[in-house]
């Protein structure tokens, strides 16, 4: 076996993807199927996951896809998606608990029912599927290879960057905090924790600022590295966390932003 296979091919991986029909979420399991691992794809919109599993196996990847409709903003949607994962599978090797949510509005008119709504899917949520997964986890996981979680945070998250998502923001940062303390307390049971903290990329929550190649180069401008991210960036760190070559690493925060989480004020002598 070549040692690109060695430390990065997923075949035979089962995983779950949240919010996976559009977006990072989508760039995710793609990239996990082409590795070689049978995904499930679930989101609330359960049409969308089953078009967008679809429209990967077509492709004819390594591994497969599989779509349906799953709700981790509510407890009893936490619960019918376990139910319905459980019915799927009876081991997790991955976990990716990309959905998510955002609300933005200026500071004087931000209202209180934005931070329910936010921190339900993006924390509680976040908390409480993995929780309940963690059996499945345990069964997919081994001392040489063990089960994988990784959360989907932000740059705002490590950044005191508001941009009028207040409550977007503050639940990163608890997505950040979190995965740290599961990073800890896991890694004994052969679990892995890591999340992402993506700068801007192309999806349904940044089309304001990015749905055409003019807003992306200028959103770009203000990345150090010149550009917004691309669906290789996401792919190449998301294998690398979930293959061979990840196995060592719990409770990282992986800034994927293009050296955004290093800007600070500007040089005070400039």
């Amino acid at each position: 076996m070549n040692i690109l296979n060695r430390l990065f091919s997923l075949e035979g991986k089962t995983a779950l993807v949240t919010g996976g029909a559009s977006g990072i979420g989508r760039m995710i399991a793609t990239a996990l199927v082409e590795a070689g691992a049978h995904v499930m794809i679930a989101s609330r919109k359960g049409d969308e996951c089953i078009k967008v599993a679809n429209e990967i196996n077509v492709t004819k990847p390594a591994g497969k896809a599989e779509g349906f409709s799953g709700n981790v903003g509510t407890e009893e949607g936490v619960n019918n998606l376990v139910s319905e994962v459980k019915s799927r599978c009876e081991a997790l090797n991955i976990l990716v608990n990309n959905a998510g949510v955002t609300w933005g509005t200026p500071l004087g008119e931000f209202p209180y029912g934005a931070w329910a709504k936010v921190m339900d899917v993006n924390v509680t949520g976040l908390f409480h599927l993995t929780q309940q997964l963690l059996p499945l986890l345990e069964k997919g996981a081994s001392d040489e290879d063990p089960a994988r979680v990784i959360n989907l945070g932000s740059i705002m998250g490590n950044c005191p960057l508001g941009d009028g998502a207040y409550s977007y923001s503050a639940s990163k940062a608890a997505v950040h905090h979190l995965t740290k303390i599961l990073g800890k307390e896991l890694a004994e049971r052969r679990i892995t924790i890591n999340a992402f903290a993506p700068g801007p990329f192309q999806s349904k929550m940044t089309a304001f600022a990015t749905d055409s190649d003019e807003k992306a180069a200028k959103v770009g401008a203000g990345v150090p590295l010149g550009r917004i991210g691309s669906p290789d960036d996401i792919a190449g760190a998301t294998l690398f966390l979930c293959g061979k070559g990840g196995s060592y690493v719990t409770g990282a925060i992986l800034p994927l932003c293009g050296g955004t989480h290093l800007l600070s004020a500007p040089p005070l002598f400039d």
